[in-house]
Order: C-alpha cells, then structure tokens, then sequence
C-alpha cells in the first residue's frame, strides 16, 4: 500500500463520528435514513462520513427496492483489521535517502 492510501485509510477513520457509524452498522446493515435516525444526524451529514469510509473499503453500499417501490440505500461493515505500528509505516514511506547537506555552488559567479 502506497503512502496516499496508507494516510487516506487512516484519516478515513480518524473521526469519532465515523467510529459511531460503524459501531452502529457492525451488527446489521442498514439504510441511510435509519441510520440518520439512530445517530441524530442529517442525512447530507452522514452521507460524507459514509462516503468517505466507503471510498476507504470500511464501508459497502448497496441499494435495495421496498416493498412501496422506494430506492433504499443500505450500508454495512466490510471486515476489516486496522493496525498501525512502527513497521507498518515504515513500509508505508518506504526508504528515505539523507538530505544533500553539501552547500549548492553556483555557476557562472
């Protein structure tokens, strides 16, 4: 995994909203409305934060039609490990090469 998406999969979580959704959904998927409802939040609000953890593969979306014909969006938890240790970011940024400490000489002076 490649820095960007190393930092991208920890900000996605980094946020205790976001920690509320998918303790919300580890039990059982559900459509956004409810989902709102449970948290006492908008729906423009929570579609962002699912967004996000969707787009960092913690989250699935799928729609599903009720029984009056409305589009339901439901979400769930796709399992997932999350860990973070000296090893995993160091594998992350990959080797780093030491600055050139040699003053820079310049032509033509």
């Amino acid at each position: 995994m490649s820095l960007e998406e190393e930092i991208a999969k920890v900000t996605a979580i980094a946020h205790p909203t976001r920690y509320r959704i998918i303790a919300a959904l580890s039990a059982e998927s559900l459509h956004v409305s409810e989902l709102a409802r449970r948290l006492g939040m908008s729906r423009p609000l929570l579609y962002m934060h699912l967004q996000r953890l969707e787009e960092a593969g913690y989250l699935s979306g799928r729609l599903e039609l009720s029984p009056e014909g409305k589009a339901l969006k439901y979400f769930e938890v796709v399992p997932f490990t999350f860990t973070i240790d000296p090893a995993a970011i160091t594998a992350a940024v990959g080797p780093l090469e030491a600055p050139d400490l040699e003053p820079k000489k310049e032509s033509g002076k």
